[in-house]
């Protein structure tokens, strides 16, 4: 891990720098979408739920037990929540981008894989 994500707004750019997403509410806290799909939300200002592919939410947790919890909804596993605290960019722009892979539509993947964002620093 290089440095910690110290706020939200940076979070925030992270999400907002991958191809063709937008920020919403979702019952009164941020989101981010593509394509209308949700792969983001922002509970409180030191986390963001990111919902990666189920499968990939336990190497997630062990690999970063101190940045990354289970995120469930009910009973099942539907991403990871990030401490925005303990997380690096880097972690949480991986996180976002493979979430954000999941989600959006193949015209959206096609062209982001032609011209992909700069990574944040």
């Amino acid at each position: 891990m290089s440095r910690p994500v110290i706020t939200l707004g940076e979070a925030r750019d992270i999400a907002l720098a991958l191809a063709s997403t937008q920020e919403a509410d979702h019952w009164g806290n941020p989101s981010f979408r593509v394509g209308g799909r949700i792969f983001a939300t922002v509970p409180d200002s030191e986390h963001m739920n990111v919902m990666i592919d189920p499968f990939d939410v336990e190497s997630a947790v062990l690999e970063e037990p101190d940045a990354c919890s289970e995120l469930r909804w009910g009973k099942k596993v539907s991403g990871v929540q990030v401490d925005l605290r303990r997380a690096s960019p880097e972690l949480l722009g991986d996180l976002l981008e493979a979430a954000w892979r999941r989600r959006a539509p193949r015209r959206v993947l096609a062209a982001y894989q032609n011209f992909p964002p700069p990574r944040s620093k």
